[in-house]
């Protein structure tokens, strides 16, 4: 017959659990885990604190209940463990922190009693497990920020050619859409020359990338301009060009070769008579 499988339980990711560092009094030491994610019985159990006299935790979670003005509750809690008020310490670190999560302190206990000077461990152990986390926090921010910089670089440097492209393009058709004569013998302007975007700093990119946009965008509106004035101007330029049936009577008939004056001509033959010798006896 065969058994049934008992599943064994993982433990904790290291990453999740923050360690301070130990403090040592008089044969007494004091460690304290803090996770923001874990429970507090789960941090009780590590192995780490197997053989700790104490294990002393709180925790401040948030909680399934609401109040008034719809803002979230945290739930608070502490387990002494044998340590009289010294869960109720470690509660107020988490509240005046203002962190969430659970924080076990552990106490080994060497044999000598401490005094009060044990609730000053006891916070200080916790609020060290605290600002591990803080600074582990802080640089992973600050990594991520990192990436995400070098990511928006890379995309700016691979961008900004094509929207210089791009400007390029939108400047002939405007030219086209404006009947502008083109500057250059074969029609087309010649591109400058591309500047090499991956040695300049991402602040600098960013920049470059605003004026590029509003670089076509002002072509874009002047584009939209002239197309909306073009149909007006053909129109009037097609009324100025006359076509055959429109074309005036005087025209026509100024192409006729002009007749000739009756007086002119009358002037002309007596001026020829005149000039011409006479026939004798007349």
């Amino acid at each position: 017959m065969s058994r049934k499988r008992v599943r064994s339980v993982s433990p904790a990711s290291p990453s999740r659990i923050f360690r301070s560092s130990p403090i040592e009094d008089r044969s007494s030491t004091f460690l304290a885990f803090y996770s923001p994610t874990l429970a507090a019985k789960e941090l009780q159990a590590h192995t780490d604190f197997k053989s700790a006299s104490h294990r002393i935790s709180a925790w401040r979670k948030p909680s399934s209940q609401r109040a008034l003005n719809a803002q979230p509750l945290l739930a608070t809690g502490h387990d002494d463990d044998g340590e009289k008020y010294g869960g109720k310490a470690v509660e107020k670190v988490l509240v005046e922190m203002d962190v969430e999560g659970a924080v076990v302190v552990a106490r080994w206990y060497g044999g000598v009693m401490l005094g009060p000077v044990r609730f000053d461990h006891i916070k200080n152990s916790a609020r060290d497990a605290i600002v591990q986390w803080s600074q582990e926090k802080e640089r992973s921010a600050k990594n991520a920020k990192v990436r995400k910089d070098e990511a928006e670089r890379e995309r700016l440097i691979q961008a900004l050619p094509e929207r210089d492209h791009s400007i390029v393009v939108l400047r002939e058709l405007l030219a086209e859409k404006s009947h502008q004569p083109s500057s250059t013998p074969n029609g087309k302007s010649t591109p400058a020359k591309t500047p090499d975007y991956s040695t300049l700093p991402l602040a600098t990119l960013e920049r470059l990338e605003q004026v590029r946009d509003a670089t076509i965008g002002w072509i874009l509106k002047q584009i939209e301009k002239a197309e909306s004035t073009q149909p007006d101007t053909l129109v009037a330029d097609n009324a100025a060009i006359p076509t055959a049936t429109e074309i005036p009577q005087a025209l026509v008939h100024s192409e006729q070769p002009p007749t000739k004056d009756p007086e002119s001509t009358t002037n002309l033959k007596s001026q020829d008579g005149s000039s011409s010798p006479k026939p004798d006896g007349v």
